[in-house]
């Protein structure tokens, strides 16, 4: 077996009794990547020089007995909307092309302090806007498993590349989704924590109460392990915890014997029905390992996809007004007066669904429409909030679908209210503040990945992974490598 086949606590084992090197694996990482790049577009920029220069100083302190712990020389990829100092953090959009980061991200500097060797940025959506990769400047991203198909979106580069071998682990974002439909469309494990469980310092915003950054990996225990380095408290991001989230790879081997799980009703009928078979079949394996699954309801979780995309729209209005050309961002050159630098440059600067975001938004946001639509959409928000708390009470874990369909074809063009429909499984963990795991479960008829979706009660990670670790080891899909 290839050092890239092996999963990252299987590297982990391999670089602790030194049968090889963090220099060997990001070498070979490395020559991976440049296989599967022309194929799959998964990365946007790769640092060869500084992963191996990071790989060599992670090998000299294992000679001396200073490992710092488990992933200390394990490579690890970002999505491009997080700081590195010094490196271009681009967001996959024409505006921030040319930005070079100032700092790194907080997540980046447990990442140094880790050990872990950055290997480079991956390809995304324009500005986190999108659920294919399809709309980046760099050219859209496609799946391992059916290269007309889309990886999802937003984090499609770090879902595709994990599933393609070309990297162990990946850090990615998570709106409404984008850390989960990737993963699920992918073959992979991709987890949003709780709202405030990791710090978001150092990363482009989008939509700022409903973002989160979130690990990405193959199998289960890896992402436990990376959310053990990432799950720590941050003074200087005021909606971090003030706590550190612990062990979460402590007690996931437990079993789920006698936990309470509830199958949510109304998700199932959105699905397509080889999803709604994968999500049933999983609610069975549940009730064969000893849990308890009974049926809840989340009637108000229809709208879930409106008050996302109003809440949505208006933050990313507040919060990219500063790429207008002169703050930050792409500027046109020669332009006669400051309305036309404004228009050109954000004209020219940003996509048409970053534009349709913004337009929205800003509508929203504008005398005589703010209380119509806004300040609904809160209230609709405190109501969605309300009921899944409720449905959460008598459960531990709700299991649904990760999207309602497998992945769809890159040519595929939504109108808006198919727009809606994709994100409509996930955004609720969202607009929750609630952490959500996709876990992959199996595979349609033609060949193409299809996950499982659990949600959880607030900083209650260590349940989702240890109900995901008990289904992964009964049906082990994420074995199944793309035919790359």
């Amino acid at each position: 077996m290839s050092l890239n086949e092996l999963t990252l606590l299987e590297l982990s084992a391999k670089l602790s009794d030194k049968t090889t090197s963090s220099v060997e694996a990001t070498q070979a990482l490395l020559a991976r990547i440049a296989q599967t790049q022309p194929p799959l577009n998964a990365f946007i920029s790769v640092d060869e020089e500084g992963a191996l220069k990071a790989a060599k100083a992670s090998d000299e302190r294992r000679s001396r007995g200073e490992s710092r712990g488990p992933l200390d020389g394990i490579p690890i990829a970002l999505k491009d909307n997080i700081f590195v100092e010094g490196q271009k953090t681009t967001c996959a959009s024409r505006m921030l092309k040319d930005f070079v980061a100032p700092m790194d991200a907080a997540v980046t500097t447990q990442l140094h302090q880790a050990g872990m060797p950055i290997v480079g940025k991956l390809n995304m959506d324009d500005l986190a806007m999108g659920s294919s990769s399809a709309s980046s400047i760099f050219g859209a991203t496609h799946n391992p498993y059916a290269l007309g198909h889309s990886p999802g979106g937003s984090s499609g580069g770090g879902a595709a590349a994990l599933a393609a071998r070309a990297s162990w682990a990946a850090l990615g974002s998570d709106t409404g989704g984008s850390i989960r439909q990737p993963a699920s469309f992918c073959n992979v494990v991709g987890l949003k924590p709780s709202f405030g469980r990791v710090s978001r310092r150092g990363v482009v915003g989008y939509a700022s109460s409903l973002d989160q950054v979130g690990p990405m990996a193959r199998t289960v225990k890896d992402t436990a392990l990376l959310l053990n380095m990432l799950a720590q408290p941050d003074e200087e991001d005021v909606l971090c915890r003030t706590e550190a989230g612990g062990d979460y790879t402590k007690g996931i081997e437990g079993g789920i014997g006698g936990m309470r799980i509830g199958l949510w009703k109304e998700s199932l009928g959105w699905a397509e029905p080889e999803v709604a078979a994968r999500v049933e079949a999983a609610a069975k394996a549940c009730e064969k390992l000893g849990a308890k699954v009974v049926e809840v309801s989340c009637p108000l979780s229809r709208l879930g996809p409106l008050a996302y995309a109003i809440i949505s729209s208006a933050e990313a209005s507040s919060n990219l007004a500063r790429l207008d050309g002169i703050r930050f961002g792409y500027a046109h050159r020669g332009a006669k007066n400051l309305r036309e630098l404004y228009f050109k440059s954000r004209g020219e600067g940003l996509g048409r669904a970053v534009k349709n975001k913004l337009v929205l938004g800003t509508f929203t946001l504008s005398y005589g429409h703010y209380e119509e639509f806004f300040v609904k959409a809160a209230k609709l928000r405190t109501l969605l909030r309300e009921e899944v708390a409720q449905a959460l009470k008598g459960v531990e874990v709700v299991l649904g679908p990760v999207a309602s369909t497998p992945a769809f074809p890159l040519d595929f063009s939504p109108t808006p209210a198919q727009s809606a429909d994709l994100d409509k499984h996930t955004v609720l963990a969202n607009l929750a503040g609630l952490p959500a795991l996709s876990l992959p479960y199996g595979f349609s008829a033609a060949g193409l990945p299809i996950g499982v979706h659990l949600m959880g009660r607030a900083f209650e990670e260590a349940a989702l992974l240890r109900l995901a670790y008990a289904l992964e080891q009964d049906s082990p899909s994420f074995q199944k490598a793309p035919g790359l």
